[in-house]
């Protein structure tokens, strides 16, 4: 359990992918350029690929992300931020949370 105040920390966002790749010698990750209507776009790696063989689908899609989380390098790649979708317990169902498409990019939760 967190507290209202350590959940009011979290920062949402609606982000746009703008260029999706596989990471190369991985199995799960993709590399994500995504703007956040922030002056420049963030790279955000995400363990997602296996739902997305051909991660070019990505492109255009508006989801939300987690905005204000510490940078992490996973396989040599920095992450500056988070992808937030849901999936079944054994995996076979999955979806990226998306806002409504009438929501601007860089909006953020309240």
């Amino acid at each position: 359990m967190i507290s209202i105040d350590d959940f009011k920390k979290v920062e949402l966002a609606v982000g746009k992918i703008l260029s999706a790749e596989k990471i190369p010698d991985t199995d799960k990750l993709l590399k994500l350029s995504v703007d956040l209507g922030e002056p420049e776009p963030r790279q955000i790696v995400s363990g997602i690929s296996r739902y997305f063989p051909d991660p070019e689908v990505l492109v255009g899609t508006k989801c939300m992300f987690v905005a204000n989380l510490e940078p992490r390098t996973i396989r040599r790649y920095e992450s500056n931020g988070m992808i937030l979708a849901v999936s079944t317990e054994d995996g076979e169902n999955f979806s990226l949370l998306s806002p409504h498409d009438g929501i601007p990019v860089g909006t953020r939760a309240k």
